[in-house]
């Protein structure tokens, strides 16, 4: 049955042919059993085939097939050719015309559907013997009835065809947009990432090369120093490896790094520990922390570690061999004030204000994307009499946000 469906789909205008076919063999019989004149059947001959032929050709031309059984029609009420069994080609391209042909089509096939019968009553008005025109009128109605149901049917179907065109159209538009979303999604992750990235190696293998160069220095004089140097380039490096294996793993996984299995995202407790190990390499740094210290969001957090990580490797990097530097962290009641200064070179640090520490365009302009991501501000620039300045405010937003 199955297949029967499938075939009736594939071949449309075949079924099509086949019930004109049938039909116009009923109509043959029909003529040959009217009771009308010769000149009558020979009119009615070409008549029935044409109205054949619209049922065939119906939903290939629906509005070319239209006008000719309008025209068939006209015919039959010029020549006195009465009604037969081929007329039920009306009703079919009535439907077909509402359900699938153009909105003129389907207006005019109800037009004609609506006086048809009106017509044909005065064509042929001895059809049925009826007393008075309230009689007329409800043979008519009658009369007319189906080929109002066919109009309303066809276009019944052609409302629900456009309505589910319209789901369809809106379910790939969403598809799209989803798709869209997902790209910039990945985009903006591979870009969290790409600095997460460079502030991990920066900072980590900025350490590496200080302490490695300063156990080469005491190698032969102060085996111990050099074996606490070692020691800490050891430890750096493994910090090092396991924040880029939880970075990396993102992009194998596609999982959130806060959930990976390697190790937590930095967070301002761990900011002394960073300046403990700054100073290891030689850099001094004082550090202090106003206000009451409370739990922040963990976006605020990150920010804060990787603003004070990206400043003091780049102190280490351009302020010279004698430079020293301040952090400060400020607890303010609607927010998470940061300050990092050093009296270094001021001028080499105008490199990566707007450059980037690397060179590469990813120091400055990190720590603005970080700090605008949180919806704080930043200002950054040399200080008066040499050294450089990074100020930010990072608003606290509640935990539900």
């Amino acid at each position: 049955m199955q297949r029967l469906y499938d075939f009736i789909r594939r071949h449309p205008t075949g079924v099509d042919t086949f019930w004109a076919v049938v039909l116009l063999g009923l109509s043959g019989m029909s003529i040959v059993g009217d009771q009308a004149g010769g000149r009558a059947r020979v009119t009615a001959v070409p008549i029935a085939v044409g109205l054949c032929a619209v049922v065939a050709l119906r939903r290939r031309a629906p509005e070319k097939m239209l006008l000719v059984a309008i025209g068939m029609g006209v015919a039959q009420l010029f020549a006195g050719v009465r009604p037969d069994v081929a007329d039920f080609a009306l009703l079919m391209i009535t439907y077909t015309v509402a359900s699938a042909g153009e909105r003129w089509a389907s207006r005019l096939a109800l037009v004609c559907s609506l006086s048809a019968a009106g017509l044909s009553r005065l064509r042929w008005p001895q059809e049925t013997a009826v007393d008075g025109w309230p009689q007329e009128v409800f043979v008519v109605m009658v009369i007319t009835v189906p080929f109002v149901l066919a109009w309303v049917l066809g276009d019944s179907v052609r409302t629900r065809r456009a309505y589910f065109s319209q789901l369809e159209e809106r379910a790939a538009r969403l598809e799209r947009e989803r798709e869209a979303q997902s790209k910039v999604a990945v985009a903006a992750e591979r870009a969290r990432i790409a600095r997460e990235l460079h502030d991990v190696v920066a900072h980590n293998v900025s350490v590496m090369v200080v302490q490695a160069d300063g156990a080469a220095y005491v190698m032969e004089t102060s085996p111990e120093q050099a074996r606490q140097a070692l020691e800490t380039i050891s430890g750096t490096g493994r910090q090092a490896l396991a924040e880029m294996r939880r970075l990396l793993g993102v992009l194998r996984t596609g999982d959130d790094p806060e959930s990976g299995e390697y190790v937590p995202q930095p967070d301002v407790e761990q900011i002394e520990e960073l300046v403990g190990k700054v100073r290891e390499t030689g850099l001094a740094v004082d550090f202090r922390i106003e206000g009451t210290p409370r739990p922040l969001p963990s976006g605020v957090e990150l920010t804060a570690y990787r603003i004070v990580q990206e400043a003091l490797t780049n102190t280490r990097k351009h302020g010279g061999p004698d430079a020293g530097a301040s952090v400060r962290l400020v607890y303010f009641d609607d927010g998470l004030g940061l300050l990092v200064e050093d009296d270094g070179r001021g001028a080499s640090h105008e490199l990566y204000a707007d450059g980037g520490a690397d060179g590469a365009g990813h120091g400055m302009i990190g720590m603005r994307e970080r700090v605008g991501m949180v919806g704080g501000t930043l200002d950054a620039g040399p200080r008066p009499g040499g050294g450089f300045r990074i100020s930010a405010l990072l608003p606290l937003k509640p935990a539900n946000k």
